[in-house]
């Protein structure tokens, strides 16, 4: 066994050696589990071992250490991005809406996912699904596959960027025990000072009218999400068009 093997390109069952005990599924959830009420730093092979009632060393007949249970998780969560109908929407923008919208529900289900997967190179089964999904909802506009991949990878910035802010406060909050409104709140006297000396007329104008529209985090994610959707929407080349990038016509 080499770690530099593909994860899903080992068998499960080993040829030889004691029949499993459990499998990488059950180890994914359990490691889940874990880093849903006590995070990532909470999990290490021996705890997971005591979870699942095993050996710590047993574990290693499954994976090659712990970035690999990182690897398990990560592509256990994703299946929960893809709709349970794999066949392509009939508008590609509502498909995608749709899609950004189970991200972000599943990257607050598990606020682990997003800070994890970040940078990882993500090989398995559900996350070469997922582009097989989010791809195919393109297919058809005029687009290169680096075009494809390009669009796709900025809906998944957005959600992703979108995502950290709203973890980012929720980790604020509970540390300080304080909303985000409240920490404002202890510079007020700062702003204002900022304000009074006539150079700042958008802050200003922040501190007075900011928070009438989109106050709500999911009605912001909804107008980001629509205006980002609808730029793409007016970059496609025309129906019957030739394929091609955007930017060369």
């Amino acid at each position: 066994m080499t770690g530099h093997e593909n994860l899903w390109m080992r068998p499960e069952r080993p040829a030889r050696g004691p029949r499993p005990s459990f499998s990488r599924a059950a180890l994914a959830q359990a490691a889940i589990g874990i880093a849903d009420a006590e995070g990532l730093e909470a999990i290490s092979m021996r705890r997971l071992a005591a979870d699942l009632g095993a050996g710590t060393m047993s574990l290693y007949r499954y994976v090659t250490g712990k970035d690999e249970v990182f690897d398990l998780m990560i592509d256990t969560a994703v299946r929960e991005y893809l709709p349970e109908d794999q066949r392509p929407p009939d508008d590609w923008a509502d498909g995608l809406r749709r899609l950004a919208w189970q991200v972000r529900r599943t990257m607050l289900r598990h606020p682990w996912l997003a800070p994890l997967a970040a940078g990882r190179p993500q090989t398995g089964p559900n996350s070469a699904r997922l582009m097989e999904t989010a791809l195919g909802m393109l297919d058809g506009l005029g687009l290169s596959i680096d075009e494809m991949l390009t669009l796709v990878g900025t809906v998944f910035a957005y959600v992703n960027g979108y995502i950290q802010s709203e973890l980012a406060e929720a980790e604020g909050q509970r540390r300080t025990g304080l909303t985000l409104a409240q920490r404002l709140a202890r510079h007020l006297s700062y702003i204002q000072s900022l304000i009074a000396t006539g150079d700042y007329p958008m802050l200003e104008r922040m501190t007075k009218e900011a928070g009438r529209e989109y106050m709500a985090s999911d009605a912001r994610f909804a107008y980001g999400l629509d205006r980002l959707l609808d730029g793409i929407a007016a970059g496609l080349p025309p129906r019957g068009g030739p394929q091609g990038p955007t930017s060369s016509r």
